[in-house]
């Protein structure tokens, strides 16, 4: 099913006597009924206001076209959202609904913030079929209850998302990648931390074990950005070997996309926890690759085939969910890990509140 309308997508909603699978792009691989019923033909920019920051968009439109306008501008999207495609080996095309519904979000939330910071409106059809908005296309809109925030992130288990409204950040004129050569993950993010507590705005905050580099990006005027980079390198010198990199982008698009596990045989976990405490849940996942983001607030995982992470990590202040495995450990371990007992009973209202009918990404989240 592949809707070209909203109205036709309430339509269909409404009708459906059997569960679907929500897609938009699919290149998050996301498994369920066999029957899809697809956002891609809800696409187009609806409204894009470069001077008031704000741009909206039918959830179907591809994020390539957004990222292309708003370039054209002198503008992005400040959340950085991931291309899922190469780490999972799927093809399609990366869609603004998914990105939303997903809250996929980058390397630079650890200054920016996530996809549903950046969120100003949605509309959406719920599991009845009737069309819901929340939210507005300007920044002040505060009124009402907040369904937009609680969308972002929902993948796709309380409504089909057809429209959504965004803020939107002018580019920076120019970035630069501070370096330190560290020995092992505590000393990194030692460097890490460090980085994010200075007044240099640091927009990126990585790790990666296999180079031994802790990395910390800055961007901004050139000006600034000269002047930041070298304050922040004299900060971190007593670290380890300090070094800089001017040429950047294909650095923290490597990390946004985790390329270290591109082609890579095993599953990969994402791991959400303290930075404080990555090292320690670093060495517990005893995995076969490894990459920290998000200042260590984000660990990628790599291991074997099969691995129940949550288990061989054992309690920890976080969650770990799986991004990439096969369908048969997908089923046996869940992509999200399991909620306690009131957050469940939260979640599972909320699920009957909007999709009372049960037709949406059943068991996806519980």
């Amino acid at each position: 099913m592949r809707p070209e309308t909203e109205a036709e997508l309430a339509e269909m909603v409404a009708g459906l006597n059997a569960p679907v699978r929500i897609a938009g792009g699919g290149t998050r691989g996301v498994a369920g009924p066999e029957n899809a019923l697809s956002a891609a033909g809800l696409s187009g920019i609806v409204h894009y206001e470069p001077g008031a920051l704000t741009l909206v968009a039918r959830a179907g439109t591809p994020l390539a076209g957004i990222e292309a306008a708003l370039e054209a501008e002198g503008q992005r999207l400040a959340f950085e959202p991931m291309d899922h495609r190469g780490l999972l080996d799927t093809g399609g095309e990366p869609t603004i609904g998914g990105v939303v519904a997903a809250n996929v979000s980058g390397p630079r939330r650890v200054q920016a913030g996530a996809c549903r910071d950046f969120l100003l409106g949605v509309r959406f059809v719920d599991g009845s079929g009737q069309i819901l908005k929340n939210g507005g296309r300007v920044m002040k809109n505060v009124t009402g209850y907040d369904l937009v925030k609680l969308m972002a992130g929902s993948w796709g288990t309380l409504g089909v998302l057809s429209e959504v409204s965004l803020k939107v950040l002018p580019q920076a004129e120019t970035a630069e990648t501070i370096t330190v050569a560290v020995p092992d993950a505590g000393a990194a993010i030692r460097v890490l931390s460090a980085g994010l507590g200075s007044p240099f705005e640091v927009s990126g905050a990585a790790y990666d074990p296999a180079s031994g580099g802790a990395l910390l990006r800055i961007e901004g005027f050139a000006d600034s950005v000269s002047y930041r980079a070298e304050r922040l390198e004299a900060l971190l010198r007593p670290h380890g070997d300090v070094g800089r990199d001017g040429e950047s982008a294909e650095l923290w698009r490597a990390i946004r996309d985790v390329d270290a596990f591109r082609g890579r045989a095993g599953d990969v976990w994402r791991i959400s926890v303290k930075p404080s405490d990555a090292p320690e849940i670093a060495a517990r996942a005893e995995a076969e690759g490894l990459l920290f983001d998000w200042g260590g607030g984000l660990i990628w995982a790599l291991v074997a085939g099969g691995t129940d992470l949550r288990a061989r990590l054992g309690a920890f202040q976080g969650h770990a969910t799986l991004v990439r495995a096969s369908v048969p450990t997908f089923a046996a371990l869940g992509r999200f890990q399991p909620e306690g007992a009131a957050v469940a009973a939260l979640s599972k209202g909320l699920r009957q509140k909007f999709d009372p009918r049960g037709v949406f990404n059943p068991g996806l989240m519980g």
